[in-house]
């Protein structure tokens, strides 16, 4: 797992915007979807603030859970073949890229 830079101000001193940013700049370095054996990387995919701002949310209401966060990844739908399908991101992350997100998720609790 790439090692995790972000947290260079303390939480406290950080405005909202700033959260997010960070905690976007987090999971995009971190959680990628794999497609045909290739992964992508949520930041690549500029799919890692949208993410961020939705569990950000969770976050805020201390109501983060591995349940809450797939229910967060379900909702969020990733455009394919030029928007002829669209996939739940759910569906595009492999287990360990779960796994990579929720520690991301946890870090960022304990810092708020």
């Amino acid at each position: 797992m790439k090692r995790i830079t972000t947290w260079v101000m303390t939480m406290a001193s950080k405005s909202e915007s700033e959260l997010i940013e960070a905690l976007a700049a987090d999971i995009g370095q971190e959680v990628y979807i794999d497609v045909a054996k290739w992964h992508l990387y949520l930041s690549d995919a500029k799919l890692h603030t949208p993410l961020a701002e939705q569990l950000y949310t969770l976050l805020l209401s201390n109501t983060l859970s591995e349940e809450a966060v797939q229910t967060v990844l379900q909702g969020i739908t990733v455009k394919l073949g030029g928007g002829k399908r669209e996939v739940p991101l759910a569906d595009l992350l492999p287990m360990q890229s779960q796994v990579f997100l929720m520690e991301v998720l946890e870090k960022f609790a304990r810092q708020l």
